[in-house]
């Protein structure tokens, strides 16, 4: 690895895990700072999936409180999530690299939207939201749940909103929805991350660069929560993901 490339990770790893404390959006920084140091693409997601596993078991711990009066409530939703999870992981690997390739300006196009889009569809969903103590499971529920860890699996990025998305449909208040979210999150990393370690498609090395990066970054990210502008924020997450959607439009299906 040139010295170009461990501080192209270092610094992509402190904007991801700064934005990540900040206002979410992190893998528009280190997924493709990955695919610049040369990793093939499948490799590169799935060390970027392993990095974010430390972040979302911290995540469902916190939220540990909130979630054990629902007791075995939880279960069909944490097999969705392991089920889902472990689908997306495998057919990220049985695509290969070349399927991998050609989808990720469309996957990053749909995380670009997802991610742009979470506040008109928090307050859409607000308006409509039915409260539940506990809504019943459903086949389309549970189906729905199953999609999206799917997706989790497979690349990941604006996961976390369509998990919002879900649970505030089926009527889940919504700081237990962001609970359920932590959760099941965590279960999809920890089956991929499982998945890919056997496969041994994680490169350690970049993976630990980046976690160095993350770890410093989400530390002064936090510090800063209280003083930087969510707006002015999130147009820059917003508008990373807009070039590098474009960016690999471009050099997936125009450049020689």
């Amino acid at each position: 690895m040139s010295l170009i490339d461990l501080l192209l990770l270092v610094l992509a790893g402190f904007a991801a895990g700064g934005m990540n404390a900040l206002a979410g959006g992190g893998t528009f920084f280190s997924f493709p700072a990955l695919l610049a140091t040369g990793l093939p693409p499948v490799t590169a997601n799935a060390t970027n999936a392993v990095a974010l596993w430390p972040a979302s078991l911290a995540g469902a711990w916190a939220a540990r409180g909130s979630l054990r009066p629902l007791g075995r409530y939880l279960l069909p939703l944490l097999i969705a999530g392991l089920l889902g999870g472990l689908g997306g992981g495998l057919l990220l690997l049985a695509g290969g690299d070349s399927v991998f390739r050609v989808l990720i300006p469309w996957l990053l196009l749909a995380a670009t939207a997802l991610f742009a889009a979470s506040p008109w569809l928090s307050r859409w969903l607000a308006a409509r939201r039915q409260e539940a103590e506990r809504p019943p499971h459903t086949p389309l529920s549970i189906g729905a749940h199953v999609g999206v860890s799917i997706y989790g699996g497979y690349f990941g990025a604006g996961m976390g909103i369509l998990q919002l998305a879900a649970f505030s449909i089926e009527g889940h208040p919504l700081a237990r929805a962001n609970a359920l979210k932590n959760l099941i999150s965590a279960v999809i990393y920890s089956i991929a991350t499982v998945t890919f370690v056997v496969a041994g498609r994680v490169s350690w090395s970049e993976l630990a660069i980046l976690l160095v990066g993350a770890t410093l970054g989400g530390y002064v990210g936090g510090a800063l929560g209280e003083r930087l502008p969510p707006r002015l924020l999130r147009a820059f997450v917003i508008l990373v993901g807009s070039a590098m959607t474009l960016y690999y439009f471009y050099a997936t299906y125009f450049a020689g």
